[in-house]
């Protein structure tokens, strides 16, 4: 499903949480909810639910409220998880071997298909069915197998250089772990930039502000 007018990225970011709420409330057998209920799960106003699904359609019944497993089916097709992806992993060390083991990749369609690195000792690896591949043989990799997303676990000094080869190579999505924000103007390339770091300052502050708040014990 595409939809034809303009969506924030703020909405688009909270579509995955959604899928996965509305994928807890079917293991639990639970076939309707009502967007207040719903909110009360997520800690999103009810309001803000029903706009954000109202730009793909709405998808509630007035005085029943969602059909879960239909809005799940739904909200599968709007992320696009019901295809499937080839991926591959440029950095084969702790986090991109990570990455690689993690199997919720592929229940969602996303196959991991090889990792690359420049560490000899890396190479020839197998992780979970893939292996590490050199990087020297990149190029023609990409050239010969039909590759969706690739993902950056690599040191950001050499990250701009590894994606800029990507591009070239016909990649048109990458997932960043690198300390630093790609951006390809210009040419038909999304990336998803993830710095780790940021999060985990973001709790930093947050705890900060907790313990800020708390009176100290006599």
């Amino acid at each position: 499903m595409k939809s034809e007018k303009y969506i924030s990225p703020a909405v688009i970011r909270r579509l995955p949480r959604y899928y996965r709420y509305l994928g807890d409330l079917l293991a639990k057998d639970i076939t309707r909810i009502s967007s207040g209920e719903l909110s009360k799960r997520m800690g999103i106003t009810a309001s803000q639910i029903r706009q954000d699904l109202n730009n793909f359609g709405g998808f509630g019944q007035q005085g029943y409220g969602y059909n879960v497993e239909y809005l799940y089916k739904e909200m599968g097709k709007i992320l696009g998880l019901y295809k499937s992806y080839s991926v591959i992993i440029i950095g084969a060390g702790n986090l991109g071997q990570a990455l690689a083991n993690y199997t919720n990749f592929e229940k969602r369609g996303f196959r991991i298909e090889a990792l690359f690195d420049v560490n000899p000792q890396l190479i020839g690896l197998n992780i979970r069915g893939s292996e590490v591949l050199d990087m020297a043989i990149l190029e023609g990799y990409l050239r010969d197998h039909a590759i969706d997303i690739a993902v950056l676990t690599i040191p950001k000094t050499s990250a701009v250089e590894v994606a800029n080869l990507l591009v070239d190579n016909g990649i048109s999505a990458i997932w960043n772990f690198a300390s630093v924000d790609l951006k390809f103007p210009g040419h038909s390339v999304v990336v998803e930039n993830v710095h780790l770091s940021d999060s985990l300052m973001t709790l930093s502050y947050q705890l900060k502000e907790l313990r800020s708040e708390t009176p100290l014990e006599e």
